[in-house]
């Protein structure tokens, strides 16, 4: 039986391209045969619409199969797992009602460890290669949450001037979450909307590669209109136009943080 590698794509900051960089990663691994299930931990539904369409996404809003459901009750979250349109790759769908989550977990017993214990049973059955996580852009209870299940961290990074804020906070975050969950480990980061042509992205790189503790992947995503026409037709970049210069991006860095991302 195969060990189940949970991976939680998370920045403080909005508009750093995590949630594409979650949902074309995911996609991306499930092309290559492996097994995958992400959970959409955002109360913007950002990633469940990145498969399904409005109303469906609502509908399981509606019908308790989603993540807040499962975090509430401290059920199995197999329970609430819903087959995508790609073959090996899953999800547990979000809701707007994840923004009453840390009002939910503040009144549970360990409640730093919620969501690790709704996973244990889906790591146990081994059926999943990869669990990847996409977290809301907050510092709170709910992303240490996320955190606590996770065996690593990516943090997508927009390249721009702004892009680079509140990466300080992160780390110091992320030190805070490892006296609770000690193994969990930054795996890397990933620059998103990169654009060559601007100063900025240059610095923004070298200001990257002298972070301390923290890898920048090799591989990064340029700024491409694919990923806007894939996101208006609810699909992943990598799927909608596989010969896209993003899908061929969001492929290669699928693979580096496979390769990374190993005990």
């Amino acid at each position: 039986m195969s060990k189940t590698v949970v991976v939680a794509f998370a920045n403080n900051k909005g508009g750093s391209g995590k949630t594409t960089t979650c949902s074309n990663v995911a996609c991306a691994m499930a092309m290559q045969g492996k097994k995958v299930l992400m959970i959409d931990g955002d109360m913007q539904l950002n990633l469940t619409i990145s498969y399904f369409d409005e109303d469906t996404a609502l509908a399981f809003a509606q019908n308790g199969k989603n993540i807040y459901t499962a975090i509430k009750e401290e059920k199995d979250l197999s329970d609430f797992v819903v087959s995508t349109e790609y073959k090996h790759l899953d999800l547990v769908p979000s809701t707007s009602l994840m923004s009453a989550i840390e009002f939910d977990l503040f009144t549970k017993w360990q409640r730093e460890f919620i969501l690790k214990k709704c996973l244990e049973p889906v790591k146990a059955r081994g059926y999943y290669d990869y669990i990847l996580i996409d977290a809301p852009p907050t510092l709170g209870g709910w992303v240490m949450n996320i955190m606590c299940a996770s065996d690593f961290l990516v943090i997508p990074v927009e390249a721009s001037p702004w892009g680079l804020f509140g990466l300080a906070n992160m780390f110091e975050f992320v030190g805070q979450v490892k006296t609770l969950a000690p193994t969990l480990e930054v795996l890397g980061i990933a620059v998103t909307k990169a654009d060559e042509r601007k100063k900025y992205f240059k610095q923004t790189l070298e200001t990257l590669q002298n972070t301390d503790g923290a890898r920048l992947f090799k591989n990064y995503i340029r700024v491409d209109s694919a990923v806007e026409w894939s996101q208006d037709n609810s699909k992943p970049v990598v799927a909608y136009k596989k010969t896209s210069r993003s899908a061929v991006e969001y492929t290669n860095l699928a693979k580096e943080i496979m390769k990374y991302a190993h005990r």
